[in-house]
């Protein structure tokens, strides 16, 4: 092996091999206020724990850009390297969840959105109406899920091979490409 290929190696592994701190946000008017219990939040953070990330904070907060912003911020600061929102991607007047982002984005990633979209088209239309995305917000992958736990769990399911990857160029640890 070369020199260059053992270091490739070496940045790949780093990837690969790191332990996520993760962040889970329930964007929700309703379960804010206590209204009805929050679902989402709980199918995440059980997904996260199958695959073997850390949950390191969680909120719900409500459908209020100001506290979706200040909630991701202070969850980056903390740590987290990929924060994962359910709720609010809809087009309903309160879903303010892809601009709330994208105001405080470094860059958007498009794939994720668009895979997203087309993996749950296959299981229903109204996938169609989903704003789903994902950006790098100060070191952090953030990405916005649907509100509905199956929606919310699949969705993931369907961009998890990006992640530890998307993770490390955000965090700006060494990878292989």
């Amino acid at each position: 092996m070369t020199a260059t290929a053992k270091k490739r190696a070496a940045h790949s592994d780093a990837a690969t091999s790191m332990q996520i701190q993760v962040g889970v946000i329930t964007i929700s008017d309703r379960a804010s206020a206590g209204d009805y219990d929050d679902l989402g939040g709980p199918a995440l953070k059980q997904v996260a724990h199958k695959i073997g990330w850390h949950i390191l904070a969680e909120a719900i907060v409500p459908d209020e850009m100001t506290r979706i912003q200040e909630t991701i911020r202070s969850f980056a600061r903390q740590g987290c390297g990929l924060i994962l929102t359910t709720g609010g991607t809809g087009i309903a007047p309160r879903d303010v969840t892809p601009e709330a982002i994208r105001a405080i984005m470094r860059v958007e990633l498009p794939g994720f959105g668009e895979v997203m979209r087309a993996e749950s088209m296959k299981i229903t239309p109204n996938a169609i109406l989903s704003r789903n995305l994902a950006a790098v917000v100060d070191q952090a992958l953030v990405i916005a899920l649907p509100g509905k736990p199956n929606g919310a769990v699949e969705c993931l399911s369907f961009v998890e091979g990006a992640i530890l990857h998307g993770v490390a160029v955000a965090q700006g640890t060494p990878t292989s490409c």
